[in-house]
């Protein structure tokens, strides 16, 4: 529990300190050229991301077990709703540099991108609150896998909630994913997509193998393999698409 504790503040203190180099430097070309306000959305949703994982770890109460789902859900939702609009407006933008593009550019617009990942996440929330108002999660005790003390664990209330939440991160991470695959030969000008393809394979590899752990995993073991894969998929993600480009500002 103290590692994972210590992991996840390092995480978010991290990204803090990115975030703050980011808009210190918002006026160079690296900032600018990256989708500067995304940039700042997907360093706060990272930050979110390293915060949620501290929802698992301590004695379950009920607001944490209703709270800490839904947080991880919506905060990744966030993340990576953010990496799918950057890889969008890399195609547009590279789109309407040619002869007779330039009429895509008015469907990627500031105001699109921020509708565009407010909707994506918005639907994120729903199913959230779907889940906890139809089979609430809450604290239940558990003696089945100690004979001589109670444990005291989350009841997921419904894995077809659970199942849901995770497709549809998964589904929007294939998305960008695909995105990126197909924009990764851009001319360098629009190379972040090259960045956005390792960090999702990145991002998906950690999540397919956190499956099979997770259904293998008795009680509260589940819960710091989840705590795992959220920690190990933010580090993933901060590392590949930030870790370049504060090389480049740095040095």
């Amino acid at each position: 529990g103290i590692c994972l504790t210590a992991a996840s503040l390092l995480g978010t203190v991290i990204s803090a300190v990115v975030l703050g180099i980011f808009i210190h430097h918002r006026s160079t070309p690296v900032v600018r050229a990256n989708n500067s306000e995304l940039s700042f959305l997907l360093l706060v949703s990272l930050k979110l991301c390293f915060l949620c994982s501290l929802l698992f770890i301590g004695r379950p109460r009920l607001w944490t077990c209703q709270l800490r789902h839904a947080a991880f859900g919506i905060s990744f939702v966030l993340c990576v709703s953010c990496i799918l609009v950057k890889t969008m407006v890399v195609l547009a933008v590279f789109r309407a540099s040619k002869p007779g593009g330039g009429a895509i550019l008015k469907w990627f617009g500031a105001v699109q991108q921020r509708g565009t990942v407010l909707v994506l996440t918005c639907v994120q929330a729903a199913i959230c609150v779907a889940w906890i108002v139809s089979a609430t999660p809450e604290p239940q005790k558990n003696t089945q896998y100690h004979n001589d003390r109670i444990v005291y664990e989350c009841a997921m209330g419904s894995t077809i909630g659970f199942s849901a939440l995770l497709g549809y991160i998964g589904l929007l991470a294939i998305l960008s994913f695909l995105l990126a695959f197909l924009a990764r030969n851009l001319p360098d000008n629009f190379n972040e997509a090259k960045l956005i393809t390792f960090s999702m394979l990145i991002f998906s590899a950690v999540w397919v193998a956190f499956v099979p752990a997770y259904i293998n995993s008795p009680g509260k073991y589940a819960d710091a393999v989840e705590v795992f894969a959220i920690l190990a998929s933010s580090f993933g993600l901060l590392v590949a698409l930030f870790g370049p480009k504060c090389y480049i500002i740095l040095f």
